[in-house]
């Protein structure tokens, strides 16, 4: 004979915000250990063009412009393995030929 039973969970209601908070965080690139895909280092106005010509090819990574005295980056993606990268590195690199991996370190909080 089967048995029946139900289960209620109980969720605080600040789970879900946290969860959304979390998610968009991820999707700036700023609470990964993961990889992510350099474009362009050197100076804002060609980031913004690279950027730009990045993000009318490609829609399935996220891009970003970070700054490191005294260069400007172009960062693409947020991937959890490096195969996972190395992955999106083959697609992007067909209009990117000098993009690369990297490991960012996280940024720390003072």
């Amino acid at each position: 004979m089967a048995q029946q039973a139900s289960v209620t969970v109980n969720q605080d209601g600040q789970i879900p915000k946290l969860l959304k908070l979390k998610k968009g965080l991820e999707k700036d690139n700023k609470l990964s250990d993961g990889y992510t895909i350099q474009l362009y280092y050197g100076e804002l106005s060609r980031a913004n063009s690279v950027i730009r010509k990045y993000r009318n090819l490609y829609t399935d990574w996220p891009a970003s412009i970070e700054y490191e005295t005294p260069n400007y980056k172009v960062w693409v993606g947020n991937f959890a393995s490096r195969l996972d990268a190395d992955r999106a590195l083959i697609e992007i690199q067909k209009d990117f030929s000098s993009a690369f991996i990297l490991k960012p370190e996280r940024k720390k909080k003072d």
